[in-house]
């Protein structure tokens, strides 16, 4: 099937986002996370103890106690998680990232309603995610 040239400009565009900084600092951010072993420790007794937790709500004899306990140990492993400096740096860069493809997304979409290509943006109140939306304006 060939493309057409919306396509073709699609692709194109593609290519800008991934020379765009925020997109190279994901990139390096994910690939740092990857290689942090402890890091990668860290996600795997995350999952596991919500597995555990899990589990402990399936029970029909279910004992709130450990339930309560699973839920803390969750917490603290999450919040060490997310203060670590790659993990920081990759929520970071994904925000900056989103943002810039919010503003895309937001540009086509208005541009796809009428709206002047060329003067349209993202506005204050809109997030990119049009599906719950009444409309921009």
């Amino acid at each position: 099937m060939e493309d057409n040239r919306i396509i073709l400009l699609a692709r194109q565009m593609g290519e800008l986002i991934q020379q765009e900084n925020c997109y190279k600092r994901l990139e390096a951010a994910r690939i740092a996370s990857d290689e942090d072993a402890e890091l990668q420790k860290l996600f795997n007794e995350f999952n596991d103890s919500r597995m555990t937790l899990n589990e402990e709500t399936m029970k029909k004899d279910r004992d709130q106690d450990k339930i309560q306990e699973y839920n803390n140990k969750i917490r603290e492993i999450y919040s060490v998680i997310m203060n670590n400096e790659h993990m920081v740096e990759y929520n970071q860069a994904k925000t900056e990232l989103d943002q810039l493809l919010d503003r895309v997304n937001a540009i086509i979409n208005q541009s796809a309603q009428g709206e002047d290509p060329q003067t349209t943006d993202l506005r204050a109140s809109c997030h990119g995610e049009c599906s719950g939306c009444a409309g921009c304006g």
